[in-house]
């Protein structure tokens, strides 16, 4: 198995530039980003991600990781799905199989999906279900 892999990260938040060639698959992926300050801001795992380009990662069994980006380093959304495409210069995942997006006020599962890093926001456009965990108070007034 031959393969270069080169992926020069910038400390910016929301920076993921990537430069691959690869002819295999990377297994148990991992890639984080932080802000200017130092602060973990993303962190993109999956169980195998195949450079499509520079510009695509094609990754099965991806975990998207968003953290606060401060020094309390908590976890704000976790995205789980098992198939998925990043796109790095954009800072966009998406893909048509399943998606479960965990927060602790909210819990959602759908299909057809996106996830914008700048716009930090999450569509879901198929067989979407919603569970509230907080309390929805006067909703329908």
């Amino acid at each position: 198995m031959i393969w270069r892999w080169l992926i020069p990260l910038s400390l910016a938040a929301g920076a993921f530039a990537a430069s691959v060639e690869t002819n295999a698959p990377v297994k148990n992926f991992s890639l984080p980003t932080f802000t200017k300050e130092g602060y973990r801001s993303v962190l993109l795992r999956g169980n195998e991600a195949l450079f499509a380009s520079a510009q695509q990662i094609d990754v099965a069994g991806m975990q998207l990781t968003l953290f606060t980006g401060d020094a309390t380093n908590r976890v704000e959304t976790v995205i789980v799905s098992p198939a998925a495409r990043f796109f790095p210069e954009r800072n966009v995942a998406g893909g048509e199989h399943g998606v479960r997006v965990l927060r602790d006020d909210v819990e959602m599962f759908g299909t057809n999906w996106t996830y914008d890093q700048g716009e930090r926001k999450v569509v879901l456009d198929g067989n979407v279900r919603v569970i509230f965990h907080a309390q929805l108070k006067d909703m329908l007034k």
